[in-house]
């Protein structure tokens, strides 16, 4: 059994030197949103709520960009695999024409919807001056955050095709180097030091912007200045032709992918909006909450990154039954690390609210909720595991299933139930939406151990 479950030192050095430079360059960012997230945080609550709530339509835009490089990316790393480099060159041309599209269509929406579509989580206990101070704050760092968002979309088709071959480390200098930009100009600009004018969350919004754009450069230059290595670089522009073929098994595989992650992120989005309707003291603290969960959760999210790239070039290279034997590995890895996460994040529940501008009524509640999303952290990881362990073969309609049917038939369902018919307070409410995943690791264990997901694609 413990054979089955623990890998040798040599495969956890493999997977650690490919997961440690995607904890770094994701710990980074979430550090520096954290301290983002903070600075807003100091200018006042309405305008904290308005900026988290503009971030969760950004949020789920950011998760239908990941699901579409994540899904041509499948081909990637089994193109890599089976060394055929002008497979994966036609990879990396479908996700900068599917990403810029895409991007396009989402400014257009955010920019004439974006009033009403922040105005819906503005709905629950609260004065009518703070909501209204909270969707002018949301709103104009939403029209800002719009100028960024195509350098953002190309970043990730850069760094996602370097990563599926291997290269970890320039998508985390990146990455780095984006969010000390980013962490720079926040400080200039949201509060006015060095002769700048104090321009609160629009400077914010802009300091975000800028970042995005020196990442989009950083790791651009760098997949040029290394061409012999990047071979997919080479006369990848001089056309925008995809293979017909190619295109197909995409949008067989890697579409349904693309559309998972936009109605996983949507109910996510939406489970928070179902939390928002218990009052604007909710909105905030779960603001505080995430963020601080999304810097501690790098580390097996990272995991999950790395198990996507493990087996899909196993899987590419036609070594199903190794694929098999890791994934297992990988799963209880994820699990490990996970705990450890959790532990760290339930001590430091107790002090990080006392960094925020807010009510005191806002940080008791966000140190429970901390707790609470602390003891379900290892569902989480599991959860996440398994999801990158179904994505590595392709297998769209199971991965479709386990992770957004599961989001809005059970999770989603389950929070508009519990806040629209029944007495119940956010934290039993919070506690037991949390739990759910629980349920959702018994399902993932279950399609993980079946084996359908062994599967070379690119055949």
């Amino acid at each position: 059994m413990l054979k089955k479950l623990i890998g040798t030192k040599q495969f956890y050095k493999n997977v650690i030197v490919l997961t440690i430079p995607i904890l770094i360059q994701n710990g980074i960012t979430n550090f520096v949103n954290m301290l983002d997230n903070l600075m807003v945080g100091q200018i006042g609550q309405t305008q904290m709520i308005g900026v988290s709530v503009a971030n969760q339509l950004v949020f789920v835009y950011n998760l239908c960009i990941f699901g579409a490089v994540s899904g041509a990316g499948i081909f990637g790393a089994q193109f890599f695999g089976n060394s055929d480099h002008k497979g994966l060159r036609d990879s990396f041309r479908f996700k900068i024409i599917f990403c810029t599209l895409l991007t396009a269509g989402v400014i257009s929406l955010f920019y004439f919807a974006g009033p009403e579509l922040i105005n819906m989580y503005l709905k629950g206990e609260g004065s009518g001056e703070a909501a209204k101070a909270s969707l002018d704050a949301g709103f104009s760092y939403l029209k800002i955050m719009l100028w960024g968002l195509v350098p953002a979309a190309l970043a990730q088709c850069w760094s996602s095709t370097l990563r599926e071959t291997g290269q970890t480390f320039p998508p985390m200098v990146a990455g780095v180097t984006a969010v000390f930009v980013n962490l720079f100009f926040n400080y200039v600009l949201i509060f006015g030091h060095f002769g700048a004018p104090r321009m609160g969350v629009e400077g914010a919004a802009i300091a975000t912007v800028i970042s995005r754009f020196v990442e989009l450069f950083v790791v651009a230059v760098w997949t040029f200045a290394d061409r012999k290595r990047n071979l997919f670089i080479v006369g990848a522009f001089r056309s925008l032709k995809v293979p017909v073929a190619l295109v197909k098994k995409i949008a067989e595989k890697g579409i349904p992918l693309m559309v998972n992650e936009t109605l996983w992120a949507a109910g996510v989005a939406f489970v928070n909006r179902c939390y928002s309707t218990e009052g604007l003291e909710v909105v905030a603290a779960n603001n505080i909450v995430q963020t601080f969960f999304n810097v501690f959760s790098v580390a097996f999210m990272a995991v999950g990154v790395a198990i996507g790239i493990v087996l899909g070039q196993l899987l590419g290279a036609g070594k199903e039954d190794e694929a098999k034997d890791a994934s297992i590995k990988l799963i209880t890895f994820s699990l490990f690390v996970s705990i450890i996460v959790a532990i760290i994040f339930s001590l430091c529940a107790f002090f990080i609210p006392d960094f925020y501008n807010v009510d005191e009524s806002v940080k008791q509640l966000a140190t429970k909720m901390m707790i609470i999303c602390a003891l379900a952290i290892p569902f989480d990881a599991v959860a996440n595991a398994c999801y990158f362990t179904l994505r590595s073969g392709g297998e769209a309609i199971i991965t479709i299933i386990f992770d957004c049917g599961f989001m809005w038939v059970v999770s989603a369902a389950m929070a508009f139930f519990l806040t629209s018919f029944t007495p119940l307070s956010i934290l039993p409410i919070f506690a037991i939406c949390q739990g759910l995943n629980f349920l959702k690791d018994v399902i993932g264990i279950t399609f993980v151990r079946k084996g359908k997901w062994v599967k070379r694609i690119i055949v």
